[in-house]
């Protein structure tokens, strides 16, 4: 089984902490990806389970084995894993073929078997056609593909991508998401995938792990992730959103400077902050909504029509149907219908940290 276990890892270089008490559960063939802005530690957490680093605390299991801790340390080459950096890091003296051969002819494996794997993997990766040709003779997409291939091709028991597509364009980035997701099934592997771009991580996990300051903030499918956000800095990273800060009062509530309220029957009283992402906001030409504005300007994307619109000094972002382009102005007085939003708890703070009800 292809599980991994880390217990309680932490990680300082030398008085800087970058990890602190992780722990994380990754099932067998599960894809799981580890989110979050530069410098948070999840590189940092991948290169652990890789066995570039050595935990300063804590345990790596890989299966029912230990791999990391106080008193043992497996180095990568025996740990059963494959790796994807950034760069694609393919020879550039070898042709598509011997790269990714590489690792089977490192391992002595016979000249038989290695033609069979081979042909094997650039048929999965779409590069049967571009066997004899050299890395300088590929795009972007392709390369990254042979990397890709060389990290399969040994039949690893764990695949850890770190942030591969960052260099591709955005339409090779989107096909080349939904391809490694389909490896990964084909292959029945488990995947830990590194990224700060919570459009990918949105796309292709099983489940996020959604990290801050080398502390794991929320847990769980994507769904659970953007719909319920645990605190501000999740719904504030992953996806796009408006805070609106306001006061409990009477089953609604008061948005501090705008003489306007909406309606509520959490659990909070008192001072808090109002979460509403942008696509959760309908704009309509008439007087009967939860919020009254004025249409501050349109940006026509196409798929979208995306709005700014003053609520009475503060500017929230809509995300609109692309037809109310053609049925709304500039400066025209609309109503808000929200259809859902959260609340966190204010205390004065912009840390982010407070839990959503």
């Amino acid at each position: 089984m292809s599980t991994i276990a880390i217990k309680n890892v932490t990680k300082a270089f030398g008085d800087v902490v970058v990890l602190k008490d992780f722990n994380l559960v990754v099932g067998d063939r599960e894809f799981v990806t580890l989110l979050g802005p530069s410098g948070c530690g999840k590189t940092t957490m991948l290169r652990i389970i890789a066995g570039f680093e050595k935990p300063t605390a804590g345990e790596i299991h890989i299966g029912e084995r230990v791999v990391s801790s106080d008193k043992v340390f497996v180095p990568p080459e025996r740990r059963g894993i494959g790796m994807v950096f950034q760069s694609y890091a393919v020879w550039p003296h070898m042709n598509v073929f011997n790269n990714v051969a590489y690792p089977l002819r490192i391992a002595r494996r016979p000249r038989g078997e290695i033609r069979e794997k081979v042909e094997r993997i650039l048929k999965a990766v779409h590069l049967s056609q571009y066997a004899s040709r050299f890395p300088s003779q590929l795009s972007g997409g392709q390369q990254q593909r042979v990397a890709l291939g060389r990290a399969l091709v040994a039949e690893p028991r764990l695949l850890l991508l770190d942030e591969p597509l960052s260099n591709l364009d955005a339409k090779l980035r989107e096909s080349m998401r939904f391809e490694i997701k389909e490896i990964q099934k084909a292959f029945g592997i488990t995947v830990v995938y590194v990224t700060h771009d919570q459009t990918e991580a949105m796309a292709m996990s099983d489940r996020i792990v959604v990290i801050n300051h080398g502390i794991i903030q929320q847990l769980g499918p994507p769904t659970k992730i953007y719909q319920r956000p645990s605190n501000q800095f999740v719904a504030d990273f992953v996806g796009k959103v408006n805070f609106l800060r306001g006061e409990v009062k009477n089953g609604r509530i008061e948005l501090t400077g705008l003489g306007q309220s909406i309606p509520y029957d959490g659990i909070y009283t008192g001072k808090v902050i109002v979460a509403i992402r942008p696509e959760n906001i309908f704009l309509k030409p008439d007087r009967e909504g939860t919020l009254k504005g004025r249409l501050q300007n349109m940006f026509y994307l196409g798929d979208v029509n995306d709005c700014r619109v003053d609520i009475g000094g503060e500017v929230i972002r809509i995300i609109a149907d692309s037809i109310t382009y053609e049925d709304l102005r500039e400066n025209q007085e609309i109503s808000l219908h929200l259809r859902d939003f959260l609340v966190y708890e204010d205390d004065g703070k912009d840390d982010h940290t407070k839990i959503a009800t």
